[in-house]
């Protein structure tokens, strides 16, 4: 096979592919990303199959080539199936051509060749196909010239870039997608239509557009998917609080630095040493409260106080546009945001052992993430200021180390528990057992007693009697 080099397992399995195609009579072939990662020399999980005629059919007989029979899934009202085997999973489905209406990206569906289904592909780099077909077994079928645009690094569709995009809007932040995961180019053509057609995204579920973005926040430098989003028109249109962020203004000769392009360094700064998703998103919106905080202050300037707490707020907000995850991650997501300005005021000089341990208690098990944000958020050129800044924030891991050894706040439990302070002194659930044990928690973070039963029992019985109670 020319430009396509298979392992011993692909090459067996598109044998029986042929084999069951050609007892059924069906034209068969393999398209799409397979097509198009074996050229990048990528590894790819997923082959598509396209045949003329039956896709559900051909599926069931290829299971019978398989030894044991594997499970054929498939969907009779979309026609297509899919095969599961250990290393990899197989789609089938008919060859198609499609139809759109403006207001729908649901297109009415009718069978067709293997050129209507190559012309309804979003770019040229997936519409290549593989013969399956005994008499051109391996024959690459690239009516779009999409090797010379996997050469080149571009990003390009097969049909005008107009009518692939009004078909289906999906295609803008997928074409953003794949320049962002295989740092190619957007083909300036195509680009100007994404533009020109941003608004077309208002038809998609946010789902949809949430699964795209999360594909390139977890690209080796998300930052390059970010920008295109961001000139194309479509971030404005999918989360407007970053697009906020954006630009630079001066006053009296003061100015502050654009906190978008910021935003995305810092970005690519923790993609550098994470593969956490929310740690990333966490990173992408840690300032996005600076735009509703910003205030010139004659004679110190640009101000953001408070953004943190702001940028916060907003994180359930942005979520919920998004439909992204609405419980734990996104609560993970805001706490890391929250907490992100704290470690910075922990390098001061003469910082007490009570506000390390009061981080520790916030950020319980996420503190290490949390210091992982603020050393990215460091993006300064000046790279004396850069060498300062990181030392300063080891000095801080260190002194949390040394606090957690001591005191073992992180994921604190108190040493007295409520219902041992009902029972001490006779009490029912009520404000007073709530404010007792408050003390105590204060007491410890402070330094004022250490974190041990017996200590805080003591504690207990000392606040009691301040205010007018007595064990029974």
């Amino acid at each position: 096979m020319p430009d396509i080099l298979l392992t011993p397992a692909e090459e067996s399995l598109f044998q029986k592919l042929s084999a069951a195609a050609h007892k059924l009579g069906l034209p068969a072939y393999v398209i799409g990303g397979f097509v198009r990662d074996k050229i990048l020399g990528r590894n790819s999980k997923d082959i598509d199959v396209v045949c003329i005629g039956d896709g559900i059919a051909l599926a069931q007989e290829v299971a019978t080539h398989f030894k044991p029979r594997p499970r054929v899934n498939f969907f009779k009202n979309f026609g297509t199936a899919q095969i599961k085997l250990p290393e990899i999973e197989i789609e089938f489905v008919g060859a198609r051509k499609e139809s759109y209406r403006s207001e729908s990206r649901k297109p009415e569906v009718s069978t067709g060749t293997l050129e209507d289904d190559q012309n309804r592909r979003d770019f040229t780099i997936n519409a290549m196909a593989i013969s399956l077909n005994q008499d051109n077994f391996g024959t690459l079928i690239d009516p779009f010239e999409g090797m010379l645009d996997l050469q080149d690094k571009i990003i390009r569709t097969p049909l005008a870039p107009t009518q692939t995009f009004s078909d289906d809007p999906l295609r803008m932040m997928r074409a953003i997608r794949f320049a962002t995961q295989l740092q190619f180019h957007i083909e300036v053509s195509c680009f100007e239509s994404i533009k020109e057609q941003a608004s077309r995204i208002d038809i998609i579920s946010r789902e949809r557009i949430a699964d795209e973005l999360n594909k390139i926040m977890m690209s080796a430098r998300p930052s390059i998917g970010l920008d295109l989003l961001f000139r194309s028109g479509l971030l404005a249109r999918i989360i407007p609080q970053l697009t906020a962020l954006a630009g630079t203004e001066y006053v009296d000769n003061k100015g502050h630095k654009d906190n978008f392009y910021h935003t995305i360094q810092v970005v690519d700064n923790i993609a550098r040493h994470t593969d956490n998703l929310w740690l990333r998103w966490a990173a992408l919106l840690h300032d996005v409260g600076k735009a509703p905080t910003k205030k010139f202050e004659p004679g110190h300037g640009w101000t953001f106080h408070g953004h943190e707490v702001i940028s916060g707020r907003l994180v359930p907000k942005i979520f919920n546009q998004l439909k992204l995850p609405a419980h734990d991650r996104m609560q993970y997501v805001k706490k890391i945001v929250e907490l992100h300005h704290r470690p910075v005021s922990l390098t001061k000089d003469n910082i007490t052992d009570s506000a390390i341990r009061r981080l520790l208690f916030d950020a319980g098990d996420d503190i290490d993430d949390l210091m992982t944000l603020c050393e990215a958020d460091i993006t300064s050129k000046n790279k004396e200021k850069v060498v300062r800044y990181l030392e300063n924030f080891e000095m801080v891991r260190e002194r949390l180390k040394e606090v957690e050894a001591k005191d073992q706040i992180r994921n604190w439990q108190p040493p007295v528990s409520g219902e041992e302070i009902m029972a001490t002194f006779g009490l029912s659930p009520s404000r007073d057992v709530g404010t007792i044990k408050t003390a105590i928690r204060e007491a410890i973070l402070d330094g004022i007693i250490p974190n041990e039963h017996e200590a805080a029992q003591r504690y207990m019985l000392e606040i009691a009697a301040g205010m007018g109670i007595q064990p029974v």
